[in-house]
């Protein structure tokens, strides 16, 4: 299985719906109470982009993309319109977004990550796709330069501090970016409606994140 570097169409993905998924395993005691575990440390997302599909040439457009994909044998990159940055959808994003990681003079990668709150409890989400040219990265709140102080690998999410800008000891190193989603397909079968002569759609196109 490989990974395309290649958006979704955009065009007709409005319309998706989808989000965040967990599995929970509940256990109900004779009690009335419950036990409850989950085997998944991370969680991770679903979508179905079928509602954006309205003309042929959008079908035309998904069943190239398709099978260009091979079904579900290839990955591909899919923004997710409700979560695409450091910052909430309507923000900016800055070097100061989220934690990156603390300087120890030594150490000169580190993996992008986004932290979601909610009162103490804290999740950690590892990013794996940031979007090409959008990170931004600071030590101890100033702004660095990309390409002379750090570079990003925009196909696995780490930022590599060039040879002598290691973060010094005791140094707080902060990032802001836009991200996709590695996702692939979840069906090898693409159910194509033809409304009329000149429209149709595609009443399901059930896409899911894969662990990279």
């Amino acid at each position: 299985m490989a990974f395309h570097e290649i958006h979704f169409p955009l065009r007709a993905a409005f319309g998706a719906s989808g989000g965040p998924e967990r599995r929970t395993e509940i256990v109900s005691l004779g009690s009335g109470h419950e036990e409850r575990n989950s085997p998944w440390a991370l969680s991770r997302r679903r979508y179905n982009a079928g509602s954006g599909v309205r003309s042929l040439d959008d079908i035309h457009l998904v069943t190239e993309f398709f099978e260009a994909r091979q079904g579900r044998l290839h990955g591909f990159r899919w923004k997710d319109r409700a979560d695409f940055s450091s910052t909430k959808p309507s923000g900016t994003v800055t070097s100061q977004d989220q934690v990156l990681g603390s300087g120890d003079g030594v150490t000169a990668t580190f993996q992008i990550a986004k932290s979601y709150h909610s009162g103490e409890v804290e999740y950690r989400r590892f990013i794996a796709k940031p979007v090409d040219g959008s990170v931004r990265v600071s030590v101890d709140a100033v702004e660095l330069e990309p390409g002379t102080a750090f570079i990003v690998d925009h196909t696995s999410g780490l930022v590599t501090f060039l040879s002598g800008n290691e973060p010094a000891p005791g140094t707080t190193i902060r990032c802001g970016f836009e991200f996709d989603v590695p996702v692939r397909f979840d069906s090898d079968f693409l159910e194509i409606n033809l409304a009329a002569f000149d429209a149709g759609d595609i009443p399901s196109i059930p896409l899911v994140e894969i662990r990279l």
